[in-house]
C-alpha cells in the first residue's frame, strides 16, 4: 500500500531523508519512530504529495508520488500534528466545506458529515465553534475531516501530541476502530506505550536513515542484549556492586537512583540506591544465583526485579546504535 525506493529528501546541506526504503502493506499499522528532527515529517509529507522529494520514488496505493499526486489525493487523509480553522467557523460548516472540496454534494455530504462525526463522538459538538474546541476534540475533527471521503490510508503526525491523559485513550481508540475497519494507518508519535497498543508493525528512523522495520515482537527481541535486574540491598552498595561485578557472566554493575515511593518532602521525591545488574546475553542461568551470592555473603536484599524490555527500551537501544 505504501512504499519508498531509496527516498531522498535534502534541503541544501541538510539531508532529511537518506534513501529510506520503506514498505507498509495493505491493513497495516505502522508506528513510525524517531527523535526530533529524524524525517518522520518529512517522510509523511511526500507521501501526502505536500514534498517533492529529492530523488527516490514514493508509491502510495500503486500510485507514484509526483507523477500522479491528483489520483493520490482521493486514496489518503493527512492528519497534521496541528489543525487550522476559520475564526467563528462551526464544526458542521469546517467538515461541509472539506466535503465540498472533494465534491460531496447534497444528502451525500450531510450523511458524510453525519457518519463520521458520530464515529469521532462530536455530533453534540456539531454546532459548536471549532476554536471553542479543547485540544483532543479538535485532533478528533481533524481526525474526522479526513474521513469524509473514505480514503484508504491515513497519514498522521503526531496524532495525540499535546492531548492531555483522557483526549490520548480516546484518540487511541478511535484509530482502534479505525483499523478495525481496514485502513492503512501509518502515525508517527512520541507515545511509544500506546504505538506498542496500536500498531503491530513499527519502523525506527534516526538522522534519516530506517534503522529498523518489523513487528513489534521483532523490535523487543533485537533490543534484549541481555537481561538486567534492579537489586536493592540494606547496606554496604558499593561493597555489593564489587562483589557482582566479579560474577560469571555480568558485563556492568551500575550504582542507581530511583524514586521511593511514598510521601514527598519539600516538592521533591525520596530516592533510593539501587544496583543495575547487567548481564551477556549468553548468561543463561547464572544470573539465578545472585540473590543467593548476596545473602551468602551477609547482605539483606531489598528489591530484585529484572527491567522489561519494551517499545521505549528498544528505541533508545536502536537509535543510539546498540543493535547492529
Amino acid at each position: 500500500m505504501i512504499e519508498t525506493i531509496n527516498l531522498t529528501k535534502r534541503y541544501g546541506d541538510l539531508v532529511a531523508l537518506n534513501n529510506l526504503n520503506l514498505t507498509i502493506n495493505e491493513g497495516d499499522c505502522y508506528g513510525f519512530i524517531g527523535p526530533n528532527g529524524a524525517g518522520k515529517t518529512t517522510t509523511i509529507k511526500i507521501l501526502a504529495t505536500l514534498l517533492k522529494p529529492t530523488s527516490g520514488q514514493a508509491n502510495v496505493a500503486g500510485l507514484t508520488v509526483g507523477y500522479q499526486n491528483r489520483l493520490i489525493r482521493p486514496q489518503i487523509g493527512y492528519v497534521p500534528d496541528f489543525m487550522g480553522a476559520y475564526e467563528d467557523m462551526v464544526v458542521t460548516e469546517y467538515l461541509e466545506f472539506f466535503a465540498a472540496a472533494y465534491h460531496i454534494h447534497g444528502e451525500q455530504r450531510n450523511k458524510a458529515v453525519r457518519d463520521v462525526l458520530e464515529l469521532t463522538d462530536l455530533s453534540y459538538k456539531a454546532t459548536a465553534e471549532v476554536n471553542s474546541l479543547s485540544r483532543g476534540m479538535q485532533q478528533r475533527l481533524s481526525v474526522a475531516r479526513v474521513l469524509l471521503h473514505d480514503p484508504k490510508v491515513l497519514l498522521m503526525d503526531e496524532p495525540a501530541s499535546g492531548l492531555d491523559p483522557r483526549a490520548r485513550v480516546e484518540m487511541r481508540e478511535l484509530l482502534k476502530e479505525l483499523r478495525r475497519m481496514g485502513k492503512t494507518i501509518l502515525i508517527s508519535s512520541h507515545i511509544l506505550p500506546e504505538l506498542a497498543e496500536l500498531c503491530n508493525v513499527v519502523g525506527i528512523i534516526e538522522r534519516g536513515q530506517l534503522l529498523f522495520s518489523g513487528s513489534v515482537e521483532e523490535a523487543l527481541r533485537r533490543a534484549r542484549l541481555g537481561r538486567v535486574y534492579h537489586v536493592g540491598v540494606t547496606d554496604r552498595i558499593e561493597q555489593a556492586a564489587e562483589l557482582l561485578s566479579r560474577l560469571p557472566g555480568v558485563k556492568k554493575v551500575a550504582v542507581a537512583e530511583e524514586p521511593l515511593s511514598g510521601s514527598t518532602r519539600n516538592g521533591a521525591a525520596p530516592v533510593v540506591r539501587v544496583l543495575h545488574v547487567s548481564y551477556d546475553d549468553a548468561a543463561t542461568a547464572s544470573h539465578t544465583d545472585l540473590p543467593n551470592v548476596l545473602i551468602n555473603n551477609g547482605f539483606r536484599i531489598s528489591k530484585f526485579t529484572e527491567e522489561p524490555v519494551n517499545l521505549e527500551t528498544a528505541f533508545m537501544r536502536l537509535t543510539k546504535g546498540l543493535v547492529q
